[in-house]
């Protein structure tokens, strides 16, 4: 009671369940759960990743305010293992968990895989990534050797129709986008033009190019250089 008037307080239970069943609903691995921008290493790191790392930051700040604008996207391109997964995993997992946002975590290679071969269950996981509240892409067009050993991105027609669908859509009703990828804006122009003129438009306020010195930006090689 509160000056005489019932007062109903919502149950701490009940936000505890919520955020349960938004990590769930996620499908980002215990172990990414564990990613954070305070374990993001950025001492002695390239200015360039220390550039994405605040970018993703940013982001997340201003996120309340974008989320439903045309420009309310993120993208970081370029070298492996510079982290790009690592900040965008910490964003995701931030926007869950303080922002109670749905985030789906679609890893490109496995995903479409997946997608393929549960084709029954087909239209009903496009419409999940249709219309969470925030879509994460990992890897976007991940390059894979081909039988001349030579890395090129991997994709198909049918690929980037069901990818076209997704974007589209998202596009169209200005729900965000977390893009990862190796390659850069120009290569998935060349890739498929209407898609790529989309991600860019709906990502190019916060968007990294991570180039340079692959000893110095691989964190998996460090100590070669």
């Amino acid at each position: 009671m509160v000056d005489g008037q019932e007062v109903w307080k919502r149950c701490k239970c009940v936000e505890t369940r919520k955020l349960k069943r938004l990590i769930k609903a996620s499908e980002i691995t215990e172990e990414f759960r564990k990613l954070t921008f305070g374990n993001f290493k950025v001492e002695g790191k390239e200015e360039i990743v220390i550039q994405a790392f605040e970018c993703a930051k940013s982001y997340f700040c201003e996120y309340p305010e974008i989320k439903s604008t045309r420009k309310n996207s993120i993208a970081l391109l370029g070298q492996p293992g510079a982290g790009k997964t690592h900040l965008l995993t910490a964003l995701s997992n931030n926007l869950i968990v303080k922002k109670k946002q749905h985030v789906v975590y679609f890893p490109y290679v496995e995903g479409f895989d997946d997608l393929r071969n549960d084709f029954d269950q087909l239209e009903e996981k496009m419409t999940h990534m249709r219309n969470a509240d925030v879509l994460f892409i990992d890897d976007l067009f991940k390059p894979v050797r081909d039988s001349k050993g030579k890395r090129k991105p991997k994709y198909s027609e049918w690929i980037l129709e069901k990818l076209y669908n997704v974007i589209n859509h998202r596009y169209l009703n200005h729900k965000p986008l977390l893009i990862s990828s190796e390659l850069l804006i120009d290569d998935m122009l060349a890739i498929d033009e209407a898609l790529a003129t989309r991600i860019y438009e709906m990502c190019r306020d916060f968007i990294v190019i991570i180039q340079g010195d692959p000893l110095k930006l691989n964190h998996r090689v460090e100590g070669l250089k």
